[in-house]
């Protein structure tokens, strides 16, 4: 079965990730006569529309379709998805982001499951680039970007858009992103196709994509405060229960146990090689995740336009490529 595909990647003021993503593509062993890559800038400052042309005709050269597309209208990475989907070609949507490596056979292991006409949505891996940093090796210690944990979610199983492939027949009754909200929009869009229809959603654990973890404290801390404001949206929109708050006393308990118990054993252990030295400091680390997903959790609020979906449907003169 031969299936016409349409990547679509967002992107904005991402200049710097463009060569080594555009690398990625070019490597990739699916039949280049059947993808297209549709690269949207969402409006960025930087010299990003400039480098996307340039991509486009160099890699016509090479005989790859990349079609460049903007989406100024509405900041936002689904709304810029959304673009993309309206203008594909393709039969299978596949998304990733300018700041993910996928690897040469990212493509066909996202593409293969779909040859089963009842698979709707396609899941595939995320594992993480080479890092450096303590909070990076802590990270890949807790394979905090895996999709092992989206797809075992209680309420419907879900892939993140750094990593997801949807069959665009599957859209027609669910709509496309919610394009004002802010994160969560891949758990919605996941659980909204299967809930409108008897889409199967399938793993495919083999079509990796590399991602770099957080490798300051600020940048983790807002990871998972984005996770938070997630749980909110989502148990907004569809009544999923809120992930409970841990009381104060319990993470004083526990960093207490760390200090007297953990923290001499981790370091023992790790000492005899039995143990990454990241665990060391394991614990407290759970503990910062933790509180700071609760803290984005416990602030956030769904702003009303967030609930508005988008729809497939558009007039014909909204399809057009930029020049």
């Amino acid at each position: 079965m031969t299936l016409s595909v349409s990547v679509i990647i967002p992107i904005y003021n991402s200049i710097d990730d463009l060569p080594d993503l555009e690398a990625c593509l070019l490597r990739q062993t699916f039949p280049a006569d059947q993808v297209e890559y549709l690269l949207v800038d969402n409006n960025s400052q930087d010299a990003t529309l400039d480098r996307l042309q340039a991509f486009a005709e160099r890699a016509s050269g090479e005989g790859l379709t990349v079609i460049p597309l903007s989406e100024t209208a509405i900041q936002s990475s689904y709304a810029a998805r959304n673009r993309g989907i309206r203008a594909a070609q393709g039969e299978i949507l596949v998304f990733t982001d300018a700041d993910c490596r996928p690897e040469p056979e990212w493509l066909v292991g996202m593409v293969k499951p779909f040859e089963s006409a009842a698979v709707g949505l396609v899941v595939g891996e995320i594992k993480a680039l080479p890092g450096d940093t303590w909070l990076e090796q802590y990270a890949e210690c807790r394979d905090v970007l895996s999709q092992k944990f989206t797809i075992a979610h209680p309420f419907h199983p879900y892939g993140q858009t750094a990593n997801l492939a949807v069959r665009k027949a599957a859209l027609q009754k669910s709509g496309l992103f919610r394009p004002y909200l802010t994160t969560g929009g891949d758990a919605d869009l996941c659980w909204r196709i299967q809930m409108s229809g008897d889409w199967q959603l399938h793993f495919a654990e083999d079509a990796i994509i590399r991602h770099r973890h957080r490798s300051t404290l600020n940048a983790l801390r807002s990871q998972w405060q984005r996770y938070g404001r997630s749980n909110r949206y989502l148990h907004e929109l569809f009544g999923v229960p809120l992930q409970p708050e841990t009381p104060r006393f319990h993470v004083v308990n526990r960093l207490t146990r760390w200090m007297l118990k953990g923290l001499p054993v981790a370091a023992w252990r790790s000492l005899r090689g039995e143990l990454p030295a990241i665990e060391i400091v394991g614990a407290p680390l759970d503990l910062f995740c933790g509180r700071s997903r609760e803290y984005g959790q416990r602030h956030a609020q769904l702003p009303e336009a967030a609930r508005e979906i988008a729809w497939l449907e558009v007039p014909s003169s909204s399809l057009d490529a930029n020049p």
